[in-house]
């Protein structure tokens, strides 16, 4: 089968190799479609996992295939599992936990010690004709179904859990710095929450455009508007709730994310940033102000997630902006990512069976 394999820095490569065989207590997922992430991009550019390593959880040396976004239909089952049945379309949770670790114990699995993910550490990836995943890690939908929403389940369940850490009230009041996928996620996962006052700071157009189509009352452009001044404005003077930076771009888009909070506001990280934020501390023992991280998501998120694309709470569709087949991931997926499609693409799906 046809499988995207990293190697070393920017040194991806589409290769044949062997179809995984079925184990206890799992099942084969034919690959319908897999998002390309902003982690995929920084593991392509960085490979920052060594080829002899071996994650704890899945015990694989590398090179390891990408691809952790992925919806399918399985093709397999194991004799031991009933919970999935043969032909169902699929969204794969790809994180794993030991549940053994202190983390784990403390009801942390998400943040495991030894925590890996399919498409990162092993276990095959979502860039591959099939997968085998254990069975409770596919998480079933209905038949008619379409497969590219359920591949954009795993973005959305990072945003789901972000506004859980949150713990924002639903009269309250979110600022969302940068519209890009997760941005945008962030804009449906609080809708689907139940908070409707939503401001988003961003500079693409496009993406400008689809935070407004997603609910948020109001979009500030950084280049036409100081944005700490605009968001007060729109407070009252108060400031929002609560603050997510899903830009990672570094303190011109942290800072403002800290100083629109109200007093004892939380802005909430989750973005990747790749070098050190110097920060002005005194808002958070002046005004009381917390700065927190928000990582992954949990089985429940992902079930949560599933189920609100099911019932229609969240409608996701519009991130996506391209569609591409495997034999074309790293020049039109990757390499057009890295270049003038950051600006233009929101969530590029490949399908390895087009």
């Amino acid at each position: 089968m046809l499988t995207l394999r990293l190697y070393s820095e920017r040194d991806a490569r589409l290769e044949e190799i062997p179809e995984p065989e079925l184990r206890p207590g799992t099942v084969k997922v034919k690959v319908a479609w897999a998002g390309i992430c902003g982690s995929d991009l920084a593991l392509f550019e960085t490979a920052p996992v060594p080829l002899d390593y071996q994650n704890p959880i899945m015990q694989e040396s590398g090179p390891h295939a990408l691809g952790h976004e992925f919806s399918g239909y399985v093709s397999e089952v194991a004799e031991d599992v009933t919970s999935v049945q043969l032909g169902d379309l699929v969204a794969v949770r790809p994180n794993f936990a030991d549940g053994t670790c202190p983390t784990c114990r403390a009801g942390h699995p998400n943040m495991c010690d030894n925590y890996a993910f399919i498409g990162i550490n092993g276990g095959g990836g979502g860039f591959s004709e099939s997968v085998v995943v254990p069975a409770d890690h596919a998480y079933v939908l209905p038949q008619d179904f379409s497969a590219q929403a359920a591949a954009l389940i795993e973005p959305l369940a990072v945003a789901w859990h972000a506004v859980k850490v949150a713990k924002i009230p639903t009269d309250g009041t979110a600022f969302v710095v940068g519209a890009g996928p997760i941005g945008l996620s962030v804009v449906l996962a609080l809708r689907a929450q139940g908070v409707s006052r939503i401001i988003v700071s961003e500079l693409s157009e496009a993406r400008k455009q689809l935070a407004r189509d997603f609910g948020a009352q109001l979009v500030i452009d950084p280049r036409e508007a100081d944005v700490v001044a605009a968001v007060r404005e729109a407070t009252g003077g108060r400031g929002v709730d609560v603050s997510f930076d899903a830009s990672g771009i570094g303190k011109n888009t942290l800072q403002p994310a800290i100083d629109s909070l109200s007093a004892a506001g939380h802005a909430v990280i989750l973005a990747n940033f790749h070098g050190d934020v110097p920060l002005d501390v005194m808002p958070f023992l002046m005004r009381e102000k917390v700065l927190t991280g928000s990582f992954a998501y949990t089985a429940e998120d992902f079930a949560e997630v599933r189920d609100a694309v099911v019932d229609g709470r969240i409608v996701p569709d519009a991130l996506i902006s391209s569609r591409i087949p495997l034999s074309e991931v790293l020049d039109a997926g990757f390499k057009h990512l890295l270049g003038e499609g950051r600006a233009t693409e929101v969530k590029i799906l490949v399908s390895p069976s087009s």
